[in-house]
């Protein structure tokens, strides 16, 4: 039984009571939350709604955005308010620390860049979040441009002060988040398949919480699977960027993790909440999957097929087969693939201590290859948002 007065939309109540027994405090807080949005960018997103056009929404949002320091005189209140609070540095965050996670993240982007695709989104996708993106079809006609948005986000957060008010990391946080409300508040009015007592609220401060911390702390431990070498230091720093990153996307900071190990909790504790992988979640799953050699830059069609064998393989392994099954994922091999990726990054830091200017090079080199394949093109500076709950009868944005 839950706590009085906790509301359990009908698909948590067995998973929740699963994860009372691991953690009962900590449980009740991610169920509390799985019927919440975020009131303050909701409000923005219904204000725009009502005053402007949706063409006229990317003007509207790139003004004050672009001039967050000094808002033009007709900028909406709700989004005066939204950028008023989100341009406030919280006392606890430390630019040192940051830094030590940028130069981390700059030396590991592409275990990075793997334990992300082939590890964390996956995962994140393996629960109710998967839903939203399914109605929305946002994963199955757009991956590719998914993705990207996803290595972008994750790119601009860890460069040098990007997440520093009005840099690309926070204005991109911001974007995101405003996306966010605007798919919220589409599919409430416009799609018949959420029904809010079965699944709560779409997009919650929960799926919030959750993502932020499957890209935080559980990413970390995919990454170290992978063979990185970010120290505790490193990785608490890590954890650390992506606990402002989370306040600013709009995540209530008295749920926030504080530290790798809260966020490592918090993951743990969230998917034993959420339902098990439904169609929905083998859907996303694996298209995302599909999608990762194209952005890699992969497009002949054997090629592609080849390159995604191989991605599915390194999933399984980073997840686990239970969750792979789950997930219909093909076969595993009998053939491993982690330890062979552990040995080349392994002989990449050594190649640092030994040879120091190649090391750097090489560092470099795949620092270049992720800002190509996070390139968004022209949809890079757009703030239009969404206008229908089918991302194909949308328009661009």
């Amino acid at each position: 039984m839950g706590e009085p007065g906790l509301e359990i939309p009908s698909c948590y109540v067995d998973g929740y009571e699963a994860a009372r027994r691991v953690d009962p405090e900590f449980a009740e807080i991610y169920l509390r939350h799985t019927t919440v949005g975020d009131p303050a960018a909701d409000a923005v997103v219904e204000e725009l709604a009502a005053i402007a056009t949706p063409r006229q929404v990317h003007g509207i949002i790139a003004a004050t955005l672009q001039h967050w320091d000094e808002l033009p005189a007709d900028t909406p209140e709700s989004l005066r308010r939204l950028v008023a609070e989100s341009a406030v540095v919280p006392g606890w965050f430390d630019p040192e620390l940051a830094m030590s996670a940028t130069r981390a993240f700059l030396r590991n982007s592409d275990m990075v860049l793997g334990g992300l695709i082939a590890g964390a989104i996956i995962e994140g996708f393996s629960t109710l979040i998967s839903k939203s993106f399914r109605i929305r079809s946002r994963i199955v006609t757009n991956g590719v441009r998914r993705l990207k948005q996803n290595l972008l986000q994750l790119l601009e957060q860890y460069l040098p002060g990007g997440m520093e008010p009005g840099a690309d990391g926070w204005t991109l946080s911001l974007r995101i988040r405003l996306v966010h409300a605007q798919a919220r508040m589409l599919i409430r009015k416009q799609s018949d398949e959420w029904d809010v007592a079965t699944y709560g609220m779409p997009l919650s401060a929960a799926h919030m919480l959750l993502g932020a911390a499957t890209f935080s702390g559980r990413l970390m431990q995919h990454v170290t699977r992978l063979g990185g070498d970010f120290d505790d230091r490193e990785r608490e720093a890590y954890v650390h960027v992506w606990r402002y990153t989370a306040r600013v996307m709009g995540v209530p900071e008295d749920i926030l993790f504080r530290d790798f190990a809260a966020a490592v909790r918090a993951f743990e504790v969230a998917v034993r909440c959420e339902p098990p992988p439904d169609f929905d979640s083998i859907i996303m799953a694996n298209s995302i999957i599909n999608s990762a050699p194209i952005v890699l830059g992969f497009t002949e069609p054997a090629e592609r097929r080849s390159k995604a064998a191989y991605v599915y393989q390194v999933s399984r392994e980073l997840i686990g087969n239970e969750q792979a099954d789950k997930l219909r994922f093909p076969k595993g091999k009998l053939k491993k693939e982690l330890p062979f990726l552990q040995l080349r990054n392994f002989g990449d830091r050594l190649l640092r201590l030994v040879l120091p200017p190649l090391g750097r090079r090489r560092s470099s080199a795949r620092l270049l290859d992720m800002l190509e394949v996070s390139d968004l093109g022209q949809y890079e500076h757009s703030y239009s948002l969404p206008n229908s709950v089918f991302d194909e009868d949308s328009r661009a944005w």
